[in-house]
């Protein structure tokens, strides 16, 4: 069976949202205070982290496909 973009795309958002929302919930101190440290980095440093980010996640995409 065929999955359709939408089918897919949408509740990946809803889990990402869902994940970016945890820390701000739990814990609000330290998620400003990790924000508040992000916003003194450089741009090549947060395009590192980024970068970083999305091998990430197509490293685990890949594993579990």
């Amino acid at each position: 069976m065929e999955l359709s973009l939408a089918q897919v795309f949408w509740p990946a958002l809803a889990l990402v949202l869902i994940l970016e929302g945890l820390l701000p919930l739990l814990a609000p101190r330290w998620w400003r205070r990790i924000f508040g440290e992000m916003l003194r980095l450089q741009d090549g440093q947060l395009r590192f982290f980024g970068l970083l980010s999305i091998l990430a996640g197509l490293l685990l995409w890949w594993w579990l496909a």
